[in-house]
């Protein structure tokens, strides 16, 4: 808030003015971003560092600047330093006289600004000057951002109010607007009436004390009911709308967390799958290593074994030796396929196995050993033993082995099975979320297009009952035309009468000539109040410290004049009832003369015998007829009598209120009342 101050001082001084000590109070207070000037008088120089400031602020969200009695200049620079402004959301110009310029400033802000949703502008003349007021007019037309707009007591005209009417076909946004107190008229209220089922936003819009007819204020309370309606349901589409996209973001949610739990169980079935691979080509190739050593440890043996022992043998002894190298090849050779890899199980359970040769019966059970070795008959027969034993160990290793590729080649079987139902699975969950985002989406463009369908056969049906009331309107019309054109034969009967009513109007409008002379020596007698209060300016700044006290009493007296307002309405509205009721009793007398007169045609035709009957009844209504004009000039004259009164009564109470406004704003500004008095 201390940057806002010096940032003011700053535009002052720069400005070569000094900052005001109000302003500078409340912006060092500023609750909230809200910026009270109200009742404040504002310098133009003030209004061009406001201008200034409001163009970069960033903190002010509400500006309030009535009853400031903003000159034209500083309302336009205040004005176009808000056109840039970003963050002011409400705008109160109440009772600040603003004319024509600033008719055309508020219009070009509502061209340029683009975050404004509220602008107060009652107390002012906006709608005295027509051409300013149709620029405004058509900047509110092409604004996206005001919602509220309050223009009471802006002295707007019907063609004021054709020009708002032009506005509001085109506007998409602005929902509530108040034209109260304003001169709109029969033709202004109709204009309005007739752009309202063109606007789809507006759904509050107040026109009382605008002199407009009972039938008009209802049709646009009817048409304001309407949009009320279409707004709760928009409403309540949005709503369903926002709760169905919540619903599928919710399923959208599960389903995705469902994909990642079984993505994360896939993974975790793949991991175990790779951990139980390794453990088996550990496995294997710890197999594989000692399969080697026993291979290595069966050729270390062969190789200490002599070549040429089994020549000294019998013949019988030759062929055992041939047998044991055969099968010492064989052996080899299924090593060798056991270490490449290539050993089938048909081929394991074909290796050589334990037998017994005749050798071994023939030496006592043992095979030969080599020649020349000491300690046996045959010298190779513990080698022998070793190298039974190996190959037994070998065949049992080689058994293993086949057993653990078998169950490898099992559990790989199984994973992999496992791992095609797995991606199935996924599969099916994935078709199964598609198709129930594709069902929700579904729901909710059905649903969407429910509301959507319902909203427009509501729409319709209004527009068909507005065509039906509009056709009932013009059938009354053209009775109503009907009734007039049957009514001008007995209104020749009463031209007379009415010369002499406009005889008696040509007598009062000599009175209202006399009347204005007395204001015109009034207004004589007020430039003479003017010159003295010229002399008591001294004095006025001694009253200054009364101006709260008159604040306040120039606001009751503002209610008071409101009252008055309303209360001359009501009154405006009995003479046009009591106008009205002496119409129908007239129009009931007038249809009980034509049936007499009816009667009379009738009781002609009968006989001759009957006339001097009829000369009387004719007498006698002849009597009944001058009793009624009697009455009817009675009724007359009360009527005009209270016209009389009314309007003595309506230019007491103005001629008040503006003396009573003039001094006031006298008191308060310390100008003179010819500045200050409306214009004539």
């Amino acid at each position: 808030m201390e940057e806002l101050r010096r940032s003011y001082s700053r535009l002052c001084k720069e400005g070569g003015a000094e900052p005001q000590e109000a302003v500078l109070q409340q912006l060092h207070q500023l609750p909230r971003g809200r910026l009270d000037l109200a009742t404040q008088s504002l310098t133009v120089d003030t209004c061009r560092a406001l201008g200034k400031l409001l163009q970069k602020e960033t903190l002010l969200t509400e500006l309030v600047l009535s009853d400031c009695m903003l000159s034209e200049e500083g309302a336009a620079l205040l004005l176009q330093g808000l056109c840039a402004n970003a963050v002011v959301r409400l705008l109160d110009l109440k009772g600040n006289n603003l004319h024509a310029a600033g008719a055309e400033a508020l219009g070009r802000l509502l061209r340029q600004n683009k975050c404004i949703q509220n602008l107060t502008l009652e107390w002012n003349n906006l709608g005295a000057w027509e051409d300013a007021f149709a620029a405004f007019c058509g900047a509110l037309a092409v604004n996206s951002a005001l919602r509220q707009l309050d223009l009471r007591n802006n002295q707007i005209s019907h063609k004021g109010a054709a020009e708002l009417a032009l506005a509001l076909k085109s506007n998409a946004t602005l929902q509530q607007l108040d034209l109260r107190w304003n001169n709109v008229g029969l033709l202004g209220g109709r204009a309005l009436v007739n752009c309202l089922p063109c606007n789809r936003t507006l759904w509050r819009l107040e026109l009382a004390g605008n002199s407009i007819p009972s039938d008009v204020l209802r049709a646009a309370e009817r048409a304001m009911d309407h949009s009320q309606e279409r707004q709760a349901a928009q409403q309540e589409n949005q709503a369903r709308t926002h709760t169905l996209s919540k619903e599928v973001r919710c399923l959208r949610e599960e389903k995705s967390k469902q994909f990642l739990g079984l993505m994360e169980t896939i993974d975790k079935q793949r991991e175990e799958m790779a951990r139980s691979s390794r453990a088996s080509a550990a496995r294997m190739g710890q197999l594989q290593e000692a399969l080697n050593e026993r291979h290595s440890i069966i050729n270390a043996l062969k190789a200490k074994r002599p070549g040429t022992w089994a020549s000294s043998w019998p013949p019988q002894s030759r062929s055992c030796g041939a047998w044991h190298r055969g099968r010492q090849r064989s052996t080899g050779e299924s090593s060798r396929k056991l270490q490449s890899g290539r050993l089938s199980s048909s081929e394991t359970c074909l290796l050589p196995t334990k037998r017994t040769c005749s050798c071994r019966t023939r030496y006592g059970g043992v095979e030969p050993g080599l020649p020349g070795s000491s300690g046996a008959r045959l010298p190779s027969v513990g080698s022998a033993f070793q190298v039974d034993g190996l190959e037994r160990k070998v065949k049992t290793q080689q058994e293993q082995l086949f057993l653990t590729r078998q169950e490898l080649t099992d559990t790989s079987a199984e994973l992999k099975m496992r791992a095609v139902q797995a991606e199935e699975r996924l599969e099916l969950e994935k078709k199964r979320s598609r198709q129930s985002l594709e069902d929700s989406e579904r729901l909710r463009l059905k649903e969407v297009e429910h509301m959507t369908r319902h909203l427009e056969e509501s729409e319709r049906a209004m527009q068909e009952r507005v065509q039906r009331l509009e056709a009932s309107r013009l059938s009354l019309e053209e009775e109503l035309s009907q009734a007039k054109a049957a009514a001008l034969g007995e209104r020749s009967q009463a031209e007379e009468e009415l010369i002499k009513a406009k005889s008696q109007v040509r007598m009062e409008e000599q009175r209202l000539a006399h009347l204005e002379e007395k204001l015109r020596l009034l207004a004589q007698a007020r430039d003479e109040a003017q010159s003295t209060c010229l002399q008591q300016k001294q004095s006025v700044a001694d009253a200054q410290a009364r101006a709260g006290q008159l604040s306040l009493q120039v606001e009751g007296l503002q209610r008071r004049l409101e009252e008055l307002h309303q209360e001359l309405s009501n009154k405006d509205q009995e003479k046009v009832a009591e106008v009205a009721r002496v119409r129908v009793e007239l129009q009931e007398q007038n249809g009980r003369l034509q049936a007499e007169l009816t009667a009379l045609e009738a009781l002609k035709e009968k006989a001759a015998a009957l006339e001097r009957q009829l000369k009387v009844i004719a007498s006698d209504h002849r009597e009944a007829l001058l009793d009624r004009e009697s009455e009817n000039a009675s009724l007359r004259e009360k009527l005009r009598l209270k016209e009389a009164e009314i309007a003595r009564i309506r230019d007491e109470e103005a001629q008040r209120a503006v003396f009573l406004q003039n001094a006031v704003l006298a008191y308060v500004q310390g100008s003179p009342l010819r500045a200050l008095s409306p214009q004539k």
